[in-house]
């Protein structure tokens, strides 16, 4: 089976939604920082056993209120990334009610919580934290490629189930 599949990833600005992208699309970091404006679209064909799909991913401006995000640039979506930056903590002590807002507007789209700049972080700050990290499926550095493929797939794999 070959399918399309919109990806839109979500959160505050500065958690690093356009690394993850660039890691997973391209492969790549950089540590100079570019805002998203808008929008910027790219995709990568995702090989699974039996199925080829390709992710269409939607790296959307951040915004520090959910609420606020166009909506245009949500219609459709397949999947949802909910992106935190694990080092600051306005981009994750709402992340329960994002998370509510998400699910009963898209309540059929599934989400996965990403924690990024793991890399920047110690084990003592996660378990602080975690209280607020209980929501996050994953963690995630950008920089390094610690389960940004991981994360992807496994989003896929859901898309498909």
């Amino acid at each position: 089976m070959t399918a399309s599949k919109k990806i839109v990833l979500l959160g505050h600005f500065g958690v690093g939604k356009t690394s993850l992208v660039r890691r997973f699309v391209e492969d790549t970091f950089s540590d100079n920082y570019k805002v998203t404006i808008g929008v910027h679209i790219l995709k990568k064909e995702v090989k699974l056993p039996e199925n080829q799909i390709n992710l269409i991913i939607w790296d959307i401006e951040g915004s520090e209120d959910i609420t606020r995000t166009r909506s245009s640039y949500l219609l459709g979506s397949h999947g949802f990334i909910y992106v935190f930056d694990t080092t600051r903590k306005s981009t994750y002590e709402n992340l329960a009610a994002d998370l509510e807002h998400i699910r009963s507007n898209y309540n059929d789209v599934p989400v996965l919580v990403v924690g990024n700049k793991s890399d920047l972080v110690t084990r003592a700050h996660l378990r602080e934290n975690k209280q607020h990290f209980s929501l996050a499926q994953y963690f995630s550095s950008a920089k390094t490629g610690e389960n940004v493929e991981t994360l992807f797939e496994d989003l896929t794999k859901k898309l498909i189930e």
